[in-house]
């Protein structure tokens, strides 16, 4: 299953002009997007508050991530203060993987931005968490936290920018898009031997892991005939009619 490195913001001293911090609300829009994570067997490892960039790019270049996502809200320079607007996602015009990333961010944020002719996928080739990174990357500035009008829509949409994220994620990784659930506990129920789990929801998709009869899982999510599942470090996709609750 997909694994990314996921990396809101650090950087506390940027403050929002209608009051908080850019490390306090992107880390909000990373603890909305969790659960649908989860629900789509989307692993994922994440920074923390007390790390900075140059932290966080390292422990990404320490795993084997298939994205590096970064999120950030934006501010003008002085000379502009208070007048740009919109979503910017950047991408290193060298990794056709991350723009490819950014494309489908940036088409999914037309959907919920007020002003979709303001949302833009660019290329940079200073920001280190999308040069730096050894996996394909994307920095997400979602908004500009020094504008009145964004700073606002960023902190009353919380939870539908994490979901129009997770949604841009499953698109990239080619898996449907599935609504968390409350999570139960169930049980490998096969007549004999092993169950396969893949790492989508079909019978020819490849296999990345192998539960055994009776062995307990997570299910985080529903789709058609499958079970979304979690078994310590192994999450994909089993076929519903092998859990037991």
């Amino acid at each position: 299953m997909p694994i990314i490195y996921l990396s809101p913001s650090t950087q506390e001293w940027n403050q929002y002009v209608t009051g908080g911090s850019e490390e306090y609300y992107m880390n909000l829009v990373a603890d909305a997007m969790v659960p649908y994570l989860r629900s789509n067997a989307i692993q994922y490892t994440r920074n923390t508050p007390n790390m900075t960039a140059a932290s966080s790019i390292r422990a990404s270049n320490a795993g084997n991530y298939d994205l590096h996502l970064a999120l950030h809200s934006n501010a003008a320079p002085e000379s502009l203060s208070g007048q740009l607007q919109g979503p910017d996602v950047y991408y290193d015009a060298r990794s056709w993987r991350g723009k490819r990333a950014a494309d489908i961010i940036a088409n999914n944020l037309k959907a919920i931005y007020p002003d979709p002719s303001l949302v833009q996928a660019r290329t940079t080739t200073t920001l280190g968490e999308v040069t730096q990174t050894r996996a394909p990357a994307v920095l997400v500035e979602i908004a500009y936290h020094d504008n009145v009008d964004d700073a606002n829509w960023i902190v009353n949409n919380i939870g539908e920018i994490a979901y129009n994220l997770v949604l841009s994620l499953t698109e990239y990784f080619d898996i449907p898009f599935i609504l968390p659930q409350q999570p139960r506990i169930g049980t490998v129920v096969t007549q004999s031997g092993g169950l396969n789990v893949r790492g989508k929801p079909s019978m020819n998709a490849g296999v990345v892991g192998r539960l055994e009869r009776g062995q307990r899982v997570t299910v985080w999510g529903t789709w058609n005939d499958w079970y979304v599942i979690e078994s310590g470090s192994i999450a994909g996709y089993v076929a519903r009619q092998f859990i037991q609750f």
